[in-house]
Parts: C-alpha cells; structure tokens; sequence
C-alpha cells in the first residue's frame, strides 16, 4: 500500500490519524453540537475513538475509505475531521466531514473540504464526489456551495437517529464539472493546495 498522503493548505495539514489523537477525537467529537449535525454517538463513550482511529486505518489498507485528521499548522492543534469513503469501481466518492465547536465560523470546513475535493479529482482520479447533508444544516450547505457542489435532491424522513428522522439534502460535484471550475481562473482554487 502506498503512504497516506499529506494535503497541505493555507492553514492547516490534513494528515493520518494516529492512535495519539484519541483523546481530541473523543473530546471534540462528544460535543452534543457536533452528534446533533452527524451520525455519530452521543455521548461519545470511552475506548470509542480508539476502536474508530483502527478502523480508519484498516479502510485505508482495504481500499474503502480514507480519512483525514484536520491540524492546524500553527499550533498543531486537531480541528476536525474529513474524508471519502470510496467506490472505486464506480469511480466515486462520498465526502464527510466534522470541526470540532471551538473551530466554527472560520472556515476551516471549507478549506478542508475544498482540499480533499481536490485530492478525489486531480490524485484519485474521481469521476463523481458527492455529499449527504441533514436539512438543519445551513453552514454545511455554504460549504458544499463554495466548493462547487450543486445540491441534487433530497431524501425525505430518511435517517432515524436519535428518536428523530432526519431529511437527508445530498450534494455533488463531477469531475468535469470540477476541472471547469478549476478552469475558469486559469489555476487551483485557493487557497493552493499541496499533495504529499
């Protein structure tokens, strides 16, 4: 297997997850704000981090997902959380990604998003990159737009969690569609983005 690969953007280094980062992954991710806005448990129970930071690296080794620790460059501080889970026969990808609370509001989603979207066309060779979103979730929706993404429908009462259903919005982006964004200013999008 080759070695995970390492973005780089204006601010931050999107990086393997390493068994270290457990305790920033539970703390962040146990955030009632962030289980509101995803599907994952809340409350975040001990040991749960850990088993999910394995299980990021065996889908890594089997070719069905690759997930990003979001660092910021300054202090090295874990922001969040991006990633696409693969369909490599289909040529496609489903993005995901979390901040963590203390991180909203500065724009951090959106470059992390931008970068990886970048990474699934120009390194992986992607023909389709999509995105689900629940309704409620107007700051994803900007950072699909911004990206690029166009808003492809929406699956009405579609996840149950929580003892609530959930209308799931999903968003996309083709590879040609992509590549003429990317066009039309003659250069990547910024801020400029380096694969390692």
């Amino acid at each position: 297997m080759s070695a995970f690969p390492r973005i780089t953007t204006a601010r931050l280094v999107l990086r393997e997850f390493a068994p270290s980062d457990a305790a920033a992954v539970q703390r962040l991710a146990g955030a009632r704000e962030i289980a509101e806005q995803t599907l994952l448990p809340h409350p975040y129970e001990d040991g749960t981090a850990e088993a999910w930071i394995a299980s990021c690296r065996a889908a890594r080794q089997g070719g069905t997902e690759i997930v990003f620790a979001a660092e910021r460059v300054r202090d090295r501080v874990l922001i969040g959380v991006i990633g696409l889970a693969l369909e490599a026969h289909h040529a496609r990808a489903k993005l995901g990604y979390w901040i963590g609370v203390p991180y909203w509001g500065r724009g951090y989603a959106t470059e992390c998003a931008a970068a990886v979207v970048a990474f699934g066309f120009e390194s992986l060779a992607l023909e389709r990159i999509w995105a689900p979103r629940f309704r409620g979730n107007a700051a994803s929706a900007r950072v699909l737009e911004k990206i690029g993404f166009a808003h492809e429908g929406c699956r009405r009462e579609y996840v149950a969690e929580r003892e609530r259903t959930e209308t799931v919005e999903q968003h996309g982006c083709l590879r040609w569609e992509y590549f003429a964004r990317v066009g039309q200013c003659g250069c990547l999008p910024e801020p400029a983005f380096a694969f390692h």
